[in-house]
């Protein structure tokens, strides 16, 4: 079975107020005050500033809604993270901004490469954007990430 997420993170209502202006966009509220915005195909289009340039080197992050993201965060922490698996194998890449600006990252755990001790570059992100793990838990976990598997899934 396969996990798929390419998804805008933050506080639920620094996202609702930016995500007033995109009339695409789909808020998902996770767990411990956090929201999701899946990047679905429309959301994609509708920020994508007809280039092909992507921010970063992430897969569906358009350069231009980077920018957009980064001045959100003016208001509150925000995170774009991209995660990919199949049958246990895959790869995942976060970045953070706050106050304007790059906070963490971006960070990549690439396929076939151990998760480093300060955890996967999306619960690193969360702990940033101030989730908090449980005992046997990572932060991923803990706000929900592991109840859908894909974008379509968060948007039904």
């Amino acid at each position: 079975m396969g996990y798929d997420l390419q998804a805008v993170i933050g506080g639920e209502e620094v996202l609702r107020a930016g995500a007033r202006e995109l009339p695409a966009a789909r808020l998902v509220p996770i767990g411990q005050g956090l929201a999701l915005m899946p990047m679905t195909d429309e959301l994609f289009d509708s920020v994508a500033d007809g280039g092909d340039d992507r921010a970063m080197d992430f897969w569906r992050l358009p350069a231009g809604f980077a920018k957009t993201l980064a001045d959100w965060s003016t208001a509150g922490p925000l995170a774009y993270v991209e995660a990919e698996y199949f049958g246990g194998a895959g790869e995942q890449t976060a970045v953070v901004w706050d106050g304007g600006a790059t906070a963490l990252g971006p960070l990549h755990e690439p396929e076939g490469r151990p998760t480093l001790p300060e955890g996967s570059p999306i619960s690193q992100a969360l702990r940033r954007l101030g989730a908090v793990a449980g005992a046997r838990e990572d932060e991923f976990t803990a706000v929900g990430l592991d109840r859908h598997r894909s974008v379509e899934d968060w948007v039904a």
